[in-house]
């Protein structure tokens, strides 16, 4: 799964994720962005903080510049919650070069544009495909829960599809239709 900060806002798709890391330690998440950018006291002074700095860290930080303003806008809880699923924020970038994919997930289309255009601008060394799916969740806690859901959902019936490269376009089909309020994009790129 792949944010622009390595933030994950919705608690559903954040719980599936820890769960399914424990079954199975194949899942992982990641930011696309160049650093984790948080909201800050107004719109132009975000925190920004570089990517593998620990969650834990965070928390502390932003407890200390104002604690009533974090909770009050959900980073708190967020960073709680993420904090149990992982040490850190991890970095799209640097991890894709290290690991294989089948699928990766994305919630914001630039997002799925980023982690298409890291994909195509790499040479392939195995030629085996990767499947990139955006499933469009606008970026608000009411929108965030419920996307969540969803995402949840999506994550199940891509992971119970016996053949990707056969089953998958057909999977994204119905599923739009079933959710037509929340677009699918969907690219094959190469590892």
């Amino acid at each position: 799964m792949a944010a622009c900060d390595g933030q994950h806002r919705s608690p559903d798709h954040s719980t599936f994720q820890f769960d399914m890391r424990r079954d199975r330690p194949a899942i992982c998440s990641y930011g696309t962005g160049s650093a984790v950018r948080l909201p800050g006291p107004s719109i132009d002074k975000p925190n920004v903080y570089d990517f593998g700095t620990p969650y834990a860290t965070i928390l502390a930080d932003l407890v200390g510049k104002d604690r009533a303003l974090y909770e009050a806008n959900g980073l708190v809880a967020m960073l709680e919650r993420n904090r149990r699923i992982k040490t850190a924020p991890e970095r799209w970038q640097d991890a894709s070069l290290q690991h294989q994919f089948d699928v990766v997930l994305t919630c914001e289309e630039r997002v799925f544009d980023a982690v298409c255009e890291e994909l195509w601008s790499r040479p392939s060394s195995c030629n085996t495909p990767v499947h990139v799916v955006n499933l469009e969740i606008k970026d608000n806690p009411t929108e965030a829960a419920v996307g969540g859901r969803l995402f949840v959902d999506l994550a199940r019936r891509i992971e119970a599809c016996p053949d990707l490269d056969a089953g998958l376009d057909t999977l994204l089909r119905d599923f739009a239709m079933q959710f037509p309020t929340h677009p699918l994009l969907h690219c094959v790129c190469f590892h």
